[in-house]
């Protein structure tokens, strides 16, 4: 049998706050969580992966209703691949783009950094 934790549990494992889960759950990105007979939240293992997944998907910029379209298509089961293949293919494009960008920025900046030291060097 899967090991169960409790919302406080997967909140110091994910870093997300219960308040975050509680809310991932409302608006359907975390679906099916069990409840104890005391009606608390019980999350799987496999439900700590999928949220693992989300927080990836929302460090790298994916807004909450594209991961809210991602999740809709999960949860409609195989049929949805191809689907949530191009959903992340086009993230994936938005991510690589801000990764250059960033490199670009990031170079300039050096440049800058270099152009001070040698006018430190100079006195």
């Amino acid at each position: 049998m899967e090991k169960s934790f409790t919302i406080q549990q997967v909140s110091m494992i994910t870093g997300l706050s219960g308040h975050t889960l509680r809310y991932y759950e409302k608006i359907g990105l975390l679906k099916g969580v069990d409840r104890n007979e005391h009606g608390y939240r019980q999350y799987s293992e496999t439900d700590i992966s999928w949220i693992h997944f989300l927080i990836r998907l929302r460090i790298t910029g994916m807004t909450v209703n594209d991961m809210k379209s991602f999740s809709d298509l999960r949860s409609q089961g195989e049929s949805t691949i191809t689907a949530r293949r191009e959903l992340l293919e086009l993230h994936q494009r938005k991510v690589l783009d801000e990764m250059k960008a960033l490199a670009e920025n990031l170079e300039k900046i050096e440049e800058k950094i270099g152009h001070y030291k040698k006018l430190e060097g100079q006195n």
